[in-house]
């Protein structure tokens, strides 16, 4: 069986969801749309599909698929999501939209409710929690490696000079790092605190520190910039420093960097430490597209449940109302309660 898929938005990531799909045995690009009539032509050449300039007139064509991919941007790298969401919904097709599932929570909310209305499967491209070493990682905490959890504590960083509002780099890169976070605490989080300071010569909020308490009681600490990637100049290029995450427990300690490249567990009191380079074949951030969108065509072929797909619209619903909760934690000066 193969996963006919439809891509709206042909952009740099639409591309990269089309590559992934086309090296994928079960799944086929069967379709593409973008508002731009070249990057639709091209794509449409790429691929070796049929090309249209609008939601509606895919729809309208007759051409057959079976899941669609939502790889619009916008303002904030979401603000663009809701309009061909909506449609494809609407429509009665599963979406994997692309991150953040919107820079408007109320936008958000529409799109997950509309997806549980029509019982469709709505996953987002959070694609930093599919490797296999996160896979490892999650499979230490569950079976009770760490003891308990205690504290998880995420750093991410990049240049990004991108100046166009004033909290684009919270909304943009962070539905990654809360998520992730969220993945191992296996928790909602019900309480936010956040600072943030612009960096030298910025206008936009670039750096940023966010205290979390889960519904569990972890203690969750974010650290983010785009006025980082430190150490790659002296790591050879490489993107070492742009993503580390560990998580604290009462027997143990977790360390993950760069979300494939490094794995090490930590025993506080007994035991051997084990330290894992590219676990399971991953060797760098890239590849995690391919595992991220190989999962949701697994998933679609397998007719998993749509309140059971990973990384799913509520998911990252969830997230966005923490980041929205962290700007206005800094707003007011206060601690906001989810």
């Amino acid at each position: 069986m193969t996963l006919r898929v439809a891509i709206v938005g042909m952009g740099g990531i639409g591309n990269n969801h089309g590559r992934c799909y086309t090296n994928h045995p079960d799944a086929k690009v069967v379709a593409v749309c973008d508002i731009l009539q070249e990057r639709s032509d091209k794509a449409a050449e790429a691929f070796g599909c049929q090309g249209f300039y609008s939601v509606q007139s895919l729809l309208d064509s007759g051409v057959e698929f079976d899941a669609a991919s939502v790889t619009t941007a916008g303002i904030e790298n979401g603000g663009d999501h809701y309009a061909p969401t909506m449609q494809l919904l609407r429509a009665g097709y599963p979406v994997l939209g692309e991150k953040p599932i919107s820079n408007s929570v109320a936008e958000a909310e529409e799109m997950v409710a509309q997806a549980a209305e029509k019982n469709l499967r709505y996953g987002i491209n959070l694609n930093h929690r599919f490797t296999p070493a996160a896979e490892l990682a999650k499979d230490w905490v569950l079976r009770g490696r760490l003891g308990e959890v205690n504290m998880i504590d995420m750093t991410m960083w990049i240049n990004n000079p991108n100046e166009t509002s004033p909290h684009f780099h919270m909304r943009a890169l962070h539905p990654h790092s809360l998520d992730v976070m969220r993945y191992f605490a296996q928790s909602d989080v019900t309480q936010v605190h956040a600072i943030f300071k612009k960096g030298k010569g910025r206008k936009i909020w670039s750096n940023v520190q966010v205290n979390l308490l889960y519904e569990n009681g972890i203690i969750g600490h974010l650290r983010g910039s785009y006025d980082g990637n430190f150490g790659a100049t002296s790591m050879g290029g490489g993107s070492y420093g742009l993503e580390t995450l560990d998580v604290f427990g009462s027997d143990g300690r977790i360390f993950l960097r760069d979300a494939c490249e490094e794995l090490t567990f930590y025993p506080r009191f007994e035991g051997q430490m084990e330290r894992h380079e590219n676990y399971g074949g991953m060797s760098h951030f890239g590849e995690t597209f391919q595992s991220r969108i190989g999962h949701w065509v697994d998933q679609n072929l397998a007719q998993v449940a749509p309140d059971k797909i990973d990384a799913s619209g509520a998911d990252a619903l969830h997230v966005q109302r923490i980041i929205e909760a962290a700007i206005e934690s800094w707003d007011s000066g206060t601690v906001v309660s989810l």
